[in-house]
């Protein structure tokens, strides 16, 4: 559900065991467990006094609010989801009747990046919501505007109206380290403004089947409501967005991620630009070298990411990469694992060269190449400034041969919104990014050039139709061109 950090199922069995071990050990050492892990925190958080800093940045921490209706058979999908859901918190869903679809609403946080309204928290926060609000910390309500959002980041930017907001300062997530003190600031289970503290446990913890960033650990506790809310050093810089959490029961058990705030800003600023996020392509499957594949291939040490595929014509081929390569360093950066270098690669852009250092067959070489756009992806396709970002505050792409076939599959075509501009003519009708559109002022829309053609014939003042489908449901919005 939506505002909870991702929770990472724990199997029963390894609960149990964990437990076993963690009684034994206060057993052998006389200490009850309550005892254990009490002192264990209380280290944590009494060495560093975080009120001062807990006033300071508390303003430019708001609470999400987010409503989403939500269909007869997405309801009976959520009824029936296990722990592995990612969205779970305070949802409040309204049936009418058997046919009529339900209304949601949940909570998460977000922070301020820009005095003139930008906010950042997390793509599951927002996903699929048909209203976003945000509550300041002096209870002034805002409606916000989506701006962009990325899935496999789980960064989304929003936009509100106004300015002189206090934006928060941005740090260096590059310079934390393992152990300093971290404070984080959130609405768990609806507690707004519940500040937690505790240490950075490790750095560049990598779920690469899920996201595409090095997460950074910590004990944090972190808890429904707290997805999309600030992670701080002790200057008050902002060096995370909280994300997920390790769980075997949805609630915090001592292990919370959040996005290292320099990759955060690096989607931030692409999504505010484009629309989008342009990620790079090298079509490498890496994996681990352990203690025995070291010795196979005579390392001094378990180190570098061995090739377990190359994929066909990709940059890694075209390089000269083979299957059984050892990649020991990317752009002079030493790989010890498979996750630094896919880190290196999705912080990286397509059209960006790279040199790796490889071991082949007991021989160093090098190879080298150039990124390209990872497969599926697609571009943005920019229409004129004058009829689209202007008139209208739109960024359009057009849909993916599977996008069409589904939308082909109901009698329709369409284009889909990567973005909305939040003082553009759409933003004030209501137009969302995800939405697609089917037609523009009575002409069909099947291509991006079909939307710039009917914007540039468009009366100067009055109300035309859009007509669009938004979580597969037709819709008709009528425009106000001003």
């Amino acid at each position: 559900m939506k505002g909870q950090p991702i929770a990472l199922n724990v199997p029963r069995k390894l609960q149990r065991s964990l437990l076993a071990v963690a009684l034994s050990t206060a057993m052998m050492t006389g200490v009850g467990v309550t005892t254990m892990v009490s002192t264990s925190a209380q280290a944590a958080v009494t060495t560093t006094d975080f009120s001062d800093l807990v006033q300071q940045v508390t303003p430019g921490v708001a609470r999400v609010n987010v409503t989403k209706t939500i269909s007869e058979a997405e309801l009976a999908k959520a009824q029936t989801a296990d722990l592995l859901r990612q969205f779970f918190g305070n949802r409040l869903r309204i049936p009418d009747q058997a046919a009529t679809p339900a209304i949601e609403h949940a909570y998460g946080t977000a922070f301020f990046v820009t005095s003139n309204g930008y906010m950042l928290t997390n793509h599951h926060v927002v996903e699929g919501a048909d209203k976003i609000t945000v509550t300041l910390n002096d209870r002034t309500e805002l409606d916000a505007t989506l701006v962009g959002s990325d899935e496999r980041s789980d960064v989304a930017v929003l936009k509100v109206a106004g300015n002189q907001f206090p934006a928060l300062p941005v740090g260096d997530s590059n310079m934390i380290k393992v152990g300093e003190p971290v404070l984080a600031i959130g609405s768990p289970f609806g507690f707004d403004y519940s500040a937690s503290a505790g240490i950075v446990s490790a750095k560049s913890r990598s779920f690469s089947r899920e996201t595409s960033v090095p997460f950074i650990q910590t004990d944090v506790a972190l808890n429904p409501g707290n997805s999309g809310g600030p992670l701080f050093n002790q200057r008050g810089e902002v060096i995370g967005i909280n994300s997920r959490i390790f769980s075997g029961t949805g609630g915090y058990m001592g292990l919370s991620f959040s996005i290292p705030i320099d990759a955060a800003m690096d989607v931030y600023e692409q999504l505010k630009t484009n629309g989008e996020v342009a990620r790079a392509y090298m079509g490498v499957y890496p994996q681990d070298i352990d203690r025995n594949l070291a010795e196979v291939y005579k390392l001094a040490r378990p180190q570098g990411a061995l090739l377990t595929r190359v994929s066909p014509d990709s940059p890694a081929q075209k390089a000269g990469l083979k299957s059984g390569d050892i990649i020991l360093q990317y752009n002079d950066v030493k790989i010890m694992r498979a996750a630094d270098l896919l880190n290196l690669i999705n912080r990286a852009r397509p059209d960006d060269a790279f040199r790796v250092q490889v071991q082949r067959n007991g021989q160093q070489l090098t190879a080298a190449g150039k990124l390209s756009h990872a497969p599926g992806d697609v571009q943005a396709q920019g229409l004129d400034k004058q009829d689209n970002e202007v008139r209208v505050g739109l960024r359009l792409r057009n849909l993916t041969p599977e996008e069409q076939a589904e939308m082909t599959a109901e009698g329709k075509t369409g284009v889909l919104v990567t973005a909305v501009d939040p003082t553009g003519l759409a933003a004030r009708s209501g137009i969302m990014a995800g939405d697609v559109i089917t037609n523009l002022n009575q002409k069909p829309i099947s291509a991006v050039t079909d939307f710039s053609s009917a914007i540039s014939s468009l009366p100067t003042k009055g109300v035309v139709t859009i007509e669009l489908v938004r979580q597969g449901i037709p819709a008709i919005i009528g425009l106000r061109i001003e």
